[in-house]
């Protein structure tokens, strides 16, 4: 994974050793934090081992700014390897690991039991560890496939049980895997069409635990099948008999990783961009001195492998991750390139952003940034060079960077190697953001023909429509939840599963903002989450996407909500505020808007989890705002609900 960057001199692994020794660690996390997202193989488990040292609750007092996430560890075997490596992934991606550890072989008590220690500690996310011993112990000697089959069927339906039970006793996520086949179990069959039929009942088996998560809101299942195919040996026959750790260190630091992907998203730090180098990153040589014809793509060995690269790279920007390119070029010849070179594979199109000129590329990324209304933390910076991958780290610390190097063919497994796009599941947004984005290019476009933002508001013709979310509305909902950091209230992560409760709680009314323009249908963008409490309505959250910043739909919707519950015969409405190191552009949208500042007010039975104070705005709705006249509204709420 390229080469760690000395600090002062000093390698990260060195580095964070002698913070170690000093006793500053705890200290000075952030920084240990820094230093950890530059390590990788054996440096990166030393590192975990001396963070989980650490005590989690006095670093999270030292440290409120960082989120910590408590995750609950159990499984059927012992798992020593476990916690420093997940707490080695989480440090990579600035979160703070708060670990809960079940008994040995205690899973089957840990989550059947919503009294257990485990329901108790209230984790964001139980990790299950299974291993293939789960159904082996319990197979009688001598055995046939047929009597694995049956133990494997029992062993499914228990895990049905125990989804059912935690989606009902917990709010968190819980994490299941599938179980590696081992060669000492198959070889233990002497004939060949045993061993088949084992092989084939057993990826049965696997299938239908991949399906628990199609089954179950709450639910996610890791495939160890990939992490297997790179991960040698899966399981070590010693440790397995003596220790009663089933899977191999190696195999539990690819879960580790996995886990941390998952986890990542689940706190909102999904990415949201792909940015791009182009020479001898999608493509070999460099354009400027090689020319067009010159350039390595489609054709030899080289050229198919940045070929390759770029399918990798179009896969992942058809499922909602945008692509821009940044590169020190002339931006004519790039786009001739992208429009017109046979070998390629990716076309301007597939952009929604090309920067080609030769400013620093730290100025470039900031550009673009700005240009698509996004926070650096959303963005993934991919690059051959070492220096330039260096200056854009050093000066945008929150821009993810890829360490790519001179051999395209390792291209895409480097960009694959840290899931930055993961999440739970995509939705029909995802599938058309791309053209979202380039949509709003030409919105920008056509701002410059005005004088004035008033009249370009008026003739961008906004649309807005307010309506209660429906059963379908709930995993966009949640995405919304998850990747909305700049204009969100209370930055509240929420889960499909958790939409749905919500949408069955009476008192609870989730109000989703779509929008449209004369250049296009912006799809949903926001939600409000409002609920009655006697005579007043609370607003939970209130969340916009940052595409549709600053052509005031917030003040649309929060003027119909304040009127609708006047005409609701409500006293009052009180707002949510709970600041992140990402939202303060909102913590005035209240009092801008004629709420006032209520210290006494608790907010009473409002479900609002997670670290941070909440401050609580109140309107007395005698004098409601005007909201923007540009923006046309129209709302099918029917008057307030109780």
């Amino acid at each position: 994974m390229g080469e760690s960057v000395p600090h002062d001199g000093v390698a990260p692994a060195d580095a964070l050793l002698e913070l170690h020794r000093s006793g500053t660690l705890a200290a000075r996390y952030p920084e240990a934090q820094r230093l950890v997202a530059e390590l990788s193989g054996r440096e990166l488990v030393r590192a975990g081992n001396l963070l989980a040292r650490l005590d989690a609750d006095e670093t999270a007092k030292r440290h409120p700014e960082i989120p910590s996430v408590t995750v609950a560890l159990t499984g059927h075997g012992t798992l020593p390897d476990l916690v420093p490596a997940l707490t080695a992934q989480l440090a990579r991606h600035g979160l703070l690991l708060r670990p809960f550890t079940g008994r040995f072989d205690g899973y089957v008590l840990d989550l059947g039991d919503p009294g257990s220690d485990l329901y108790a500690a209230e984790p964001d996310v139980a990790l299950c560890v299974l291993d293939p011993a789960i159904v082996f112990d319990e197979v009688a000697v001598p055995w046939r496939p047929e009597d694995v089959e049956r133990v494997a069927l029992e062993k499914t339906g228990l895990l049905k049980g125990l989804a059912t039970t935690f989606e009902t006793g917990c709010r968190g996520t819980l994490v299941l895997n599938t179980l590696p086949l081992l060669r000492r179990y198959t070889a233990q069959l002497v004939d060949h069409r045993s061993r088949a039929r084992l092989g084939a009942l057993w990826r049965d088996l696997n299938a239908r635990l991949l399906h628990l998560s199609e089954e179950h809101e709450r639910v996610v299942v890791l495939d160890l099948d990939p992490l297997v195919a790179e991960t040698s040996p899966a399981s070590d026959p010693r440790m397995s008999v003596y220790a009663k750790a089933h899977l191999s260190p190696d195999l539990l630091a690819a879960y580790a990783r996995e886990a941390g992907h998952l986890v990542r998203h689940l706190t909102g730090r999904t990415k949201k961009c792909l940015v791009l180098d182009l020479d001898n990153t999608l493509w070999g040589g460099v354009l400027g001195d090689d020319g067009a014809d010159g350039i390595e793509v489609g054709e030899g060995h080289r050229g198919e492998a940045f070929r390759e690269f770029q399918r990798v790279v179009k896969q992942i920007g058809a499922q909602g991750p945008l692509l821009a390119v940044v590169s020190k070029n002339d931006v004519e010849p790039v786009r001739r390139v992208l429009r017109e070179h046979p070998g390629m594979v990716l076309r301007e199109d597939d952009f929604v952003h090309v920067i080609a000129n030769w400013r620093p590329k730290p100025e470039n990324v900031a550009e673009l940034a700005r240009d698509l209304n996004l926070g650096e933390h959303s963005l993934v910076f991919a690059d051959d060079s070492a220096f330039e991958r260096w200056l854009v780290r050093s000066e945008h610390p929150e821009v993810a960077v890829v360490e790519l190097d001179a051999d395209p063919a390792l291209h895409g497994e480097r960009l694959l190697a840290d899931g930055w796009f993961d999440v739970r599941e995509t939705t029909a947004e995802d599938h058309v953001r791309r053209a979202r984005y380039q949509d709003e290019r030409a919105r920008k476009d056509f701002l410059h023909t005005f004088d004035s933002i008033e009249d370009y508001l008026r003739e961008l013709d906004v649309r807005v429509v307010l309506a209660d979310a429906a059963g379908e509305d709930a995993a966009r909902v949640s995405q919304l939840t998850m990747r909305t950091n700049q204009f969100n209230t209370v930055t509240r992560r929420l889960g499909v599963a958790e939409i749905k409760d919500l949408l069955g709680d009476a008192r609870t009314r989730i109000l989703t903002i779509r929008s449209g323009d004369r250049f296009g249908d912006n799809g949903m963008v926001g939600v409000l989450f409002t609920r009655w409490a006697d005579d007043t309505v609370h607003i939970d959250g209130f969340l916009l996407s940052c595409r549709v910043f600053g052509r005031g739909i917030e003040q649309a919707c929060l003027a119909a909500v304040l009127q609708h519950a006047r005409a609701g015969a409500a006293r009052a409405v009180y707002g949510a505020y709970r600041p992140t190191p990402k939202n303060a552009g909102v913590a005035d949208l209240y009092s801008r808007h004629g709420f006032v500042r209520d210290a006494t007010f608790d907010g009473g039975s409002s479900g609002l989890d997670g670290s941070g104070e909440v401050t609580w705005f109140r309107h007395d709705l005698a004098e409601i705002f005007t909201p923007p006249d540009h923006v046309r509204l129209t709302d099918d709420l029917g008057g307030c609900r109780r």
